[in-house]
């Protein structure tokens, strides 16, 4: 008896020490943030700022208010004395909550078998207790559109709010968008370390044409096709075509097949060959969810510093950029989020643009701005108060971060790991 006594407290322990944290509690109780820098997230700041919110809205943006007692008995102040206020920060194409262990199968589901599967859902798969979602919320990500990988059509991807109990309390916006890989027209030669002709590339764009046409004739009266139907909103709108492209003639032949295809809300994921073909885009209205700085580029005759400098020569240009995610350590990396911003801020592009990157413009490319993205009365308070510059890793060390006015917590299983050690190691010492 005392032996399985002694086994239900181990799996209860291993089971406490593993547990989701508790998502922070719905606000009950106006709370003022006085004194701070706010960066409003639209390109604007406010210095000595304050703001104020309540029910999970922000109601007052706006110059540091002189507290009588009456809001100091209303309301729960915080004196940010100086301190850095910021929108959530926005991750765009990534897969949070797709996978934990990279090397663990059974914790990855972020792709399916198939090439045309638009009617494959990533929200459904979205892990809310994720340790990894858990680490980027120190950093200021709070919001992350979640995609599926792998195949033509990969599937839909929904708009995650990362403090949650599971996907349903968690999903902001559901199917935002199918995502689309157009086929590559060169393939790499490993042997020759050199680029060749994909053979296969126009019988690959005419499968694509072949599933679009199809898909828009189904009638889904006589027998239900889920992929065909699963179409339907980018057709009427409410929903959009992610287009992963990177060489200059997958995005003019990606974005003139979609055209061609009458739809409406096209962006483009990647774009590493996007500056030749600026006037194609502007034309178009194509924004760009673009490839983070950290990389080479891809022609050996382009400066080594080229994706750091781009994001600056796109935006003077006038077109609405924000980060992808995607590639090596992807989700571990969505962490670095505000550093990849604060990269582009390093070669060139200002700070305030930079911000936009992760916040408004990230809103307008998701469709999510009209709640989110920025600081402004009205808008949902999901925010945060960073110490410093929060673009900078040695700056950006946050104290309070609110989702819909909720605070959350900030510990990690990393911190947690971080003071245990720490106490041992101080108690060696002693």
């Amino acid at each position: 008896m005392k032996e399985i006594f002694c086994t239900i407290l181990s799996l209860l322990a291993i089971s406490i020490n593993n547990a989701q944290q508790t998502p922070g509690d719905k606000q009950t109780k106006n709370i003022i943030i006085n004194n701070c820098f706010i960066h409003i997230g639209n390109g604007n700041t406010i210095k000595d700022g304050a703001v104020s919110f309540f029910d999970g809205k922000l109601t007052y943006v706006g110059k540091s208010v002189i507290l009588n007692d009456t809001l100091k008995g209303e309301s729960i102040i915080i004196d940010a004395n100086g301190k850095h206020l910021y929108p959530g920060f926005i991750a765009a194409n990534s897969t949070l909550g797709l996978v934990e262990i990279d090397a663990v199968r059974s914790t990855r589901d972020l792709d399916e078998l198939g090439n045309f599967l638009p009617h494959v859902r990533s929200l459904v798969a979205y892990n809310a207790e994720s340790k990894i979602v858990e680490s980027v919320r120190p950093n200021g990500v709070l919001i992350a559109q979640v995609s599926p990988r792998g195949g033509v059509i990969s599937g839909k991807s929904s708009i995650m709010q990362l403090d949650a109990w599971n996907w349903e309390d968690a999903v902001i916006k559901i199917d935002d968008g199918i995502h689309l890989n157009w086929p590559s027209p060169y393939l790499m030669d490993y042997r020759k370390r050199t680029l060749k002709k994909n053979k296969n590339y126009s019988k690959s764009i005419s499968s694509i044409n072949d599933f679009f046409n199809e898909s828009k004739v189904s009638n889904s009266k006589t027998k239900l096709n889920l992929p065909y139907e699963a179409m339907k909103g980018i057709y009427y709108g409410s929903e959009t075509v992610y287009l992963h492209a990177n060489y200059e003639k997958q995005i003019v032949d990606g974005v003139s097949f979609l055209k061609t295809q009458k739809i409406k809300n096209i962006v483009l994921v990647h774009g590493e060959e996007s500056e030749s073909l600026i006037d194609f885009l502007k034309k178009h209205n194509i924004p760009i969810i673009l490839s983070k700085p950290h990389r080479l580029p891809k022609g050996e005759d382009l400066d080594p510093n080229y994706p750091y400098k781009l994001a600056k020569r796109l935006i003077d240009n006038g077109l609405l950029l924000s980060i992808d995610l995607s590639g090596s350590m992807e989700r571990t990396n969505t962490r670095n989020l505000p550093f990849f911003a604060g990269s582009f801020a390093a070669y060139g592009l200002d700070r305030e643009q930079a911000l936009k990157l992760i916040t408004l413009n990230a809103a307008k490319i998701l469709n999510i701005d009209k709640n989110l993205g920025s600081i402004e009365v009205g808008k949902s308070a999901t925010l945060f108060l960073s110490d410093g510059d929060a673009l900078d890793m040695q700056t950006n060390n946050i104290s309070h971060a609110y989702i819909n006015g909720r605070k959350i917590s900030l510990d990690t299983h990393q911190s947690k790991l971080w003071k245990r050690y720490s106490r041992k190691y101080k108690y060696q010492q002693d």
